[in-house]
This record gives structure tokens, C-alpha cells and sequence, in this order.
């Protein structure tokens, strides 16, 4: 009876009596890739969330437990080991050794015979290299294929004025880089690299200075090149996307490239008229507000809205007026209100009388 064998996680000396790939559909010859595949396949079939069924709840306790062996590297070796399959997968990579050789050979042989006119003999030993050499970082197992590394999506929060105006933010993020330790191989010496436990990767913190541009609008991304996730094997590094929100303004609003302000004036204001000071893009703007003017009319700034990415449109500025009173109302103040409404003989509510 075989003891408990370490790697990764325990398992017993029965499963030498157990053909795991047989449970997984497989042949020793299957890759890492074709293993979590059909895993992935057979768990739909018979997980306990999908049937209930107690023979497919044993059935998953089987793969699951094929699967736990047969996916970690060194668990997988001493698994072939028992049963005679790393023999033979040594005897296939000799068979790729011995034919390595024989190329190389061919090489050398091909080289002595390219001895005609030396240009042509050099250009000829150039390509016989680099046909080999190519050829060999192929058939190479550090060889590793270039991983991109993944975007990196955050969401930050703006002022009204800071949308339209542009400003600077610190952002912290949290991304994944290559190990230090084990440079993303996962393993070191065979055994599982400790400091990342076999990912290859760790997470790290990082604070960015960001710049945000100015006429952002709600839902829109800033891109921030190369301070996303890291590539690995010399993969391209990801990029960080800022997602924009803009805070709610009692005053101010966009529409498209147009920018929405709701403008409070009092009464004397709309019956008299005034020229009222409003922020603006790029600082501040005068609006003349005309005599006799209704709550809820609607007044333009040309030019005064947002700008496109490419600069070739700007918005306007809509004013909206609303009449309101003052939070408070001095004695004087409310004595001019009576004597108006003793002096006033208007009826502005003629026509809701009308439309009976």
C-alpha cells in the first residue's frame, strides 16, 4: 500500500488502480487545455446543482478528483510515474530528440556541400541557421508563447466643472505583474513557485497621477496606455480605462454636446429684465435676461457647450429661466408685494377660466 504523496493537495495510494484519464475521456497524452475542456464538459452533465441523481453525485466526485490530480503538474508526474505513462512520454521525447539530431546533422552535411560561389555559400549557411534555430525554439519547453496582459476598468467620480473644464486625479489601482520570483514560469526546480503558488503572477498596488480631459461626458472612458495588467513572456501590457461619472448639479446638465442650465432669477428680474453673471467652459458668461420674461423660457449662448474628441463641433449653452422667490422676505419687501397686489388689476388666470 502506497503512503499519501504531496502535491498540491492529497491523494491516496488507490488511485493507482484508477485509469484517471479514462475518467476524463482522455488519453496521457492529453494537454493542459484538453483536460480543463472536458472537465468543464462532464460537470455540466452530472454536477449535484444540475441532477440529483446519486449515481452522477459519485460520478463528479470521481472527476472531480481525476481532475485535481491530472491539473497539477507535479501530482500529474507521480501519477504517470505509478502507472508506466511517463516512461513512455520520456521514449516520445527522445524519439523527437533522435530526429532533432538527425536535422542537425542534415544541417552540418548541408553546409559542407554549399561550397559553390561565397555569397551564395553564406547566404545559404544563414538560412540553414536560421531554419535550425527557429526549429529548435519551437520544439524547446521554456519556450512560451507571448501572454497579452487584460485591460483594467475603474470607475471615477467627477465634479460638473471638472467634466467640462478637465482636471487631475490621483487613482490607485490594483493590477497583476509577472512574479519576481519565478518570472511567470509558475515552477521552480519542479515545485511550485511559493511566492505567487503557482500562478506566475502576483497583484500589486499602484497610485497614477491621471490627467481628465476637459468636455467629458457621463459613461465615457479615458484611456491610459500600458498601466494596465502585464503581458507575460514579452505579451503587450493591458491599458487602464477610467471610467467617467459625473455628479448630479441642481444647475447644470449636457445634452449631446449641448450644456443645459437651469438659471433662478427673481421677480423684478423677469418683469424688468437684468444682465446675470453664470459659469461658463473657461470661465464665466453674461446672459441678458429680456423684460417681461416667463418661467420656463428658454434663452442660447452660442459656442458655449462641449467640444468633439475631434474638435470640429462645439455645443451651445441652453438657458432655462425659472422664477423664484427669495428664502426670506424683509418687511419692506412684502410691503411692495401688497401695495402691487392692491395696485394690480391684471388676471393672468383669464384663460385657465376659458377652458372649461
Amino acid at each position: 500500500m502506497f503512503s499519501k504523496i504531496i502535491a498540491g493537495e492529497y491523494f491516496l495510494a488507490n488511485y493507482y488502480n484508477k485509469d484517471l484519464y479514462k475518467v476524463l475521456n482522455l488519453t496521457y497524452k492529453a494537454t493542459k487545455e484538453e483536460i480543463k475542456s472536458a472537465y468543464r464538459k462532464l460537470v455540466m452533465t452530472c454536477h449535484p446543482d444540475v441532477s440529483s441523481d446519486e449515481n452522477n453525485t459519485k460520478k463528479f466526485q470521481e472527476i472531480k478528483e481525476a481532475y485535481d490530480i491530472l491539473i497539477d503538474d507535479n501530482a500529474r508526474k507521480k501519477y504517470d510515474i505509478l502507472h508506466g505513462y511517463f516512461r513512455e512520454k520520456l521514449e516520445e521525447e527522445l524519439k523527437k530528440s533522435q530526429k532533432k539530431q538527425k536535422d542537425a546533422e542534415y544541417i552540418k552535411k548541408a553546409k559542407e556541400k554549399a561550397n559553390t560561389s561565397e555569397p551564395f555559400s553564406k547566404a545559404m549557411n544563414e538560412a540553414l541557421d536560421s531554419l535550425f534555430k527557429t526549429k529548435t525554439k519551437k520544439n524547446s519547453q521554456d519556450y512560451k508563447k507571448p501572454v497579452n496582459g487584460s485591460d483594467i476598468n475603474v470607475d471615477i467620480t467627477v465634479t460638473f466643472n471638472e467634466a467640462v473644464n478637465g482636471t487631475n486625479r490621483k487613482v490607485n489601482i490594483l493590477h497583476t505583474q509577472p512574479c519576481p520570483n519565478c518570472e511567470g514560469r509558475k515552477f521552480i526546480n519542479g515545485n511550485q513557485c511559493p511566492m505567487c503558488k503557482g500562478l506566475g503572477t502576483i497583484s500589486a498596488q499602484k497610485s497614477l497621477n491621471v490627467k481628465i480631459p476637459k468636455d467629458v461626458k457621463q459613461g465615457s472612458k479615458v484611456r491610459v496606455r500600458k498601466e494596465g495588467n502585464k503581458g507575460l513572456y514579452g505579451g503587450k501590457d493591458g491599458d487602464l480605462y477610467l471610467i467617467i461619472n459625473i455628479e448630479k448639479n441642481p444647475y447644470f446638465e449636457t445634452d449631446g454636446l449641448d450644456i443645459i442650465c437651469t438659471l433662478p432669477i427673481t421677480p423684478y428680474e423677469a418683469v424688468l429684465g437684468a444682465e446675470v453673471t453664470i459659469p461658463a467652459p473657461g470661465g464665466n458668461a453674461s446672459v441678458k435676461i429680456p423684460p417681461m420674461t416667463s418661467s420656463g423660457q428658454k434663452l442660447k449662448l452660442s459656442g458655449l457647450g462641449l467640444t468633439n474628441k475631434s474638435k470640429t463641433k462645439t455645443g451651445d449653452m441652453i438657458i432655462k429661466v425659472l422664477i423664484k422667490l427669495p428664502d426670506k422676505l424683509n418687511g419692506n419687501e412684502i410691503e411692495l408685494y401688497k401695495k402691487l397686489s392692491e395696485i394690480s388689476n391684471s388676471d393672468i388666470r383669464k384663460d385657465m377660466k376659458n377652458a372649461k
